[in-house]
């Protein structure tokens, strides 16, 4: 009898170990999935970016290189001003309909629109066709940009085991350095392999068709995702509008918030033009330091998760911001005197590491104070307008302030003050490492 009963009980430990290691598994699988949809989409993002010029000259024809490269840069814009229509479209559908099928429908969308940018003729060959097109693809690229933050960031809270949500929603910026690590790969391999010739015929176009290549496998790891919405009768009864409008102070502490880290993010993308027009650096050398900014915000998103679910959210998020504030011009400064390959990567790294730690823990704050009916819509408002209306102007902004200014280190400023800013909404906002998330 006695060793029967030890038999059933290790049995059951086999079982438990079992039911463990295919949850784990599982969880891991879901985790892919969620990262996987946004990476992609993200490159695409950074790729268009990097390659502008390139898309300029084959899409906008105009009487100066100039000229060609703003009409680029405005398509380009395009996508950030459809990314709250998205937000708003496939929020409200994912907190309706489930997570599952937003993403699903999001992979869609930049499936479409990857197709239209690889494949869509120069202007040369089908006339004004060709803009439209790759204007049309912009709008496409931002509306499931927007509309992926949300549900995306969403599922990964609600799978996420007890005590490790921060860390499991950190996988959403995580997913953004990916991404710039991708991006930033292939233009130093395509910039040193290929002539100038060669990537203005046809060299461009690689990296979208290598991330058409990867969204079939993105897509089947999210046909197997399991759905995290739970019950939906709230949500179908109409409820999710006026439940937001209950959340406005929040939504507007959010805003202020992802001020904060856009506005760091972009002057962190901004250091490849940086590095070439202002450092005068190699475009080998500015493109590598997107490479490290990747390496960074991949680790310290994940390491920001971390140390949140450890020490608790507003800690994490306040510390890194409030060195922002503190380091941001002595780093450009330096940058600025030494004016090498070391200090570019090193001051490149720096302010992206606090950026990506503080933002990892302002991520999981946002989701956590949300109700799950309104979760995926909230919390993609706020992000698709922040990035919209800070995001898309933030390159400009810096350029006016160099120039008008005469002070090459005047980007510091801007990050310094909306870093001030953000840390004033953190102080507002209540820790909720511990609470238990609202319906």
């Amino acid at each position: 009898m006695p060793s029967a009963m030890m038999g059933a009980q290790a049995a059951r430990g086999i079982a438990d170990s079992t039911i463990a290691t295919m949850t784990a598994r599982a969880s891991r699988k879901a985790v892919a999935a969620a990262v996987a949809g946004n990476a992609l989409e993200l490159f695409d993002f950074l790729t268009y970016v990097f390659f502008a010029v390139y898309i300029g000259k084959a899409f906008f024809p105009a009487s100066t290189p100039l000229t060609s490269l703003l009409l680029s840069l405005a398509a380009f814009g395009v996508g950030f001003a459809s990314r709250p229509i998205g937000a708003i479209l496939m929020g409200a559908y994912a907190d309706r309909a489930g997570r599952k099928p937003a993403l699903l429908l999001s992979m869609g969308l930049i499936t479409l629109s990857t197709l239209g940018l690889a494949l869509t003729p120069t202007f040369e060959t089908i006339g004004m066709a060709a803009p439209v097109i790759v204007v049309v693809c912009r709008l496409a690229q931002g509306l499931a940009y927007g509309g992926e933050f949300g549900p995306a960031s969403a599922f990964l809270l609600e799978i996420a085991p007890p005590g490790r949500r921060g860390f499991y929603s950190s996988w959403q910026f995580a997913s953004q350095g990916i991404a710039s690590i991708m991006a930033g790969g292939f233009g130093v391999a395509l910039v040193s392999l290929l002539t100038p010739d060669e990537l203005q015929a046809w060299g461009w176009r690689l990296p979208f068709a290598f991330g058409l290549l990867m969204i079939p496998i993105a897509v089947v790891l999210r046909r197997s995702m399991p759905e995290t919405l739970g019950h939906r009768h709230e949500a179908d009864n109409g409820l999710a509008v006026p439940k937001l409008r209950q959340h406005g102070r929040l939504l507007a502490l959010f805003l202020l918030l992802i001020l904060g880290g856009t506005v760091s993010t972009y002057v962190g993308s901004y250091m490849t033009t940086y590095a070439i027009v202002v450092l005068k650096l190699s475009p080998a050398v500015a493109m590598a330091s997107a490479i490290v900014v990747g390496f960074t915000i991949l680790v310290f998103s994940l390491l920001g998760g971390w140390l949140s679910d450890r020490f608790g959210r507003k800690v994490v998020m306040l510390i890194p911001r409030a060195l922002s504030v503190l380091l941001a011009y002595p780093a450009f400064m330096f940058l600025i005197e030494q004016r090498t390959t070391a200090a570019l990567l090193g001051v490149s790294a720096l302010l992206a590491a606090l950026n990506s730690i503080s933002n990892a823990a302002a991520l999981v704050t946002i989701l956590e104070l949300l109700p799950r009916s309104v979760r995926a819509l909230g919390s993609s408002i706020a992000y698709a307008t922040g990035v919209a209306l800070f995001g898309g102007t933030t390159q400009f902004v810096v350029t006016w302030l160099i120039d008008a200014t005469g002070d090459p280190a005047a980007p510091a400023w801007y990050v310094a003050l909306t870093s001030a800013i953000a840390t004033v909404a953190i102080l507002a906002l209540p820790e909720c490492r511990d609470r238990t998330l609202p319906r």
